[in-house]
């Protein structure tokens, strides 16, 4: 943990900084301009070196210093280069970093509501229903209670890149049927780790960078991460062969972009708005960049190493429904969490009921245009 000398000396710099950089506007015709140091964000994220999220990341960094003109310069490190994935938190929470690229669910130990802001129940909302339920359906309200109000943490937190549903994962054979699941040893995180308890698998919560090992030592025998890239890059098809798309246990997860609020606040106001309005930013960029590398990386994993890629049965799928039903008035006994569920059912009931209504067969089109691919 940081000094409370060094932290408010640093605040006296930036505050410094900034003075300067006014005063030196002002008398920009009677003096030449001085040269001011960048402001340097330490920012850590919970992603190996190698993670395609490593390069979704880099994407908020470029658009950050340029959108800043060099007035702000971001240090990216990789998980472990400080703390390990899931203390991201803490580490930004302690002044130790001034930022973190994450997901809440990491820290879903603190409380399980953390799990809410993305791996939550499934109503029928996508990642894009509910990354618009946090800025405009009352989600970052109820986000900056559980951090400051009810945890005490000194972050502000942001939420940026909708990402596609999570396949149900990797499995050394198929499965078709909920008791095929009996037993299996498992490897998730969150409230996920809850719903899969419920349909007879036992679960490790584990960061990327562990799941391989832990799968070759036989510590699990299924696991799921995130996206073909991700699973592609850390080996995922050399200890599985059968891949299963399409799950509820996390589908609708975005990143959390996590700055030190101290640090935060004693910046200037535009470059403050810089660190916010670059999340929406990259949103875009990491959009287009995981539709493209996910889907390439998904062929390759089937043409170069005999990946059999399966869609995941209803009956699985509706039996994670059901656990969800099981799951939910037992989180509800916690007003905060039952709150916040409240808040996202009366969301996704008046949104989705527009998107679905609204939105053509997509399927019912590609199937016209490339027919026979498809396997739903």
């Amino acid at each position: 943990m940081i000094t409370e000398n060094h932290s408010l000396s640093r605040r006296k710099l930036l505050k410094g900084s900034a003075l300067v950089a006014g005063a030196s506007a002002a008398g920009a015709l009677a003096a030449p301009a001085i040269a001011q140091s960048p402001v340097v964000v330490k920012m850590q994220t919970s992603w190996p070196a190698s993670d395609i999220w490593m390069d979704f990341a880099r994407q908020y960094v470029e658009r950050v210093e340029a959108m800043s003109g060099g007035r702000l310069k971001v240090d990216l490190l990789p998980s472990g280069a400080v703390v390990g994935a899931f203390q991201v938190l803490d580490a930004v929470n302690d002044g130790v970093l001034d930022a973190a690229h994450t997901v809440p669910v990491y820290w879903y130990g603190k409380h399980k509501a953390a799990s809410l802001f993305g791996t939550g129940p499934v109503f029928g909302g996508s990642a894009n229903t509910m990354l618009a339920w946090f800025y405009a359906g009352g989600g970052e309200a109820l986000y900056r209670e559980l951090t400051q109000d009810i945890l005490g943490l000194k972050v502000y937190g942001f939420y940026g890149f909708p990402m596609p549903a999570q396949p149900f994962g990797w499995f050394k054979q198929p499965v078709t049927k909920v008791s095929d699941l009996e037993g299996f040893k498992y490897r998730t995180v969150g409230l996920a780790a809850d719903l899969m308890q419920r349909l007879g698998m036992s679960v490790a919560q584990l960061p990327g960078g562990e799941i391989v090992p832990a799968m070759e030592r036989g510590v699990i025998d299924a696991f799921e991460f995130n996206n073909p890239s991700s699973d592609m890059r850390f080996g995922a098809q050399d200890v599985a062969k059968n891949y299963m798309l399409s799950s509820y246990h996390q589908a609708s997860e975005s990143f959390e972009f996590l700055f030190n609020k101290d640090f935060y606040d004693d910046l200037p106001k535009d470059l403050q708005a810089i660190l916010r309005y670059g999340v929406e930013a990259v949103s875009t960029s990491n959009t287009a960049l995981a539709l493209d590398q996910y889907s390439s990386d998904l062929v390759k994993l089937q043409t170069q190493h005999g990946v059999k890629v399966h869609r995941t049965s209803k009956a699985i799928l509706d039996a994670e429904l059901k656990a969800w039903d099981e799951l939910i008035p037992e989180l509800e006994k916690d007003a905060y969490m039952k709150k916040v569920l409240d808040s996202q059912r009366a969301w996704v009931e008046r949104v989705v009921f527009y998107e679905l209504m609204n939105a053509p067969d997509y399927a019912l089109a590609y199937e016209h245009y490339f027919p026979g691919k498809l396997k739903l």
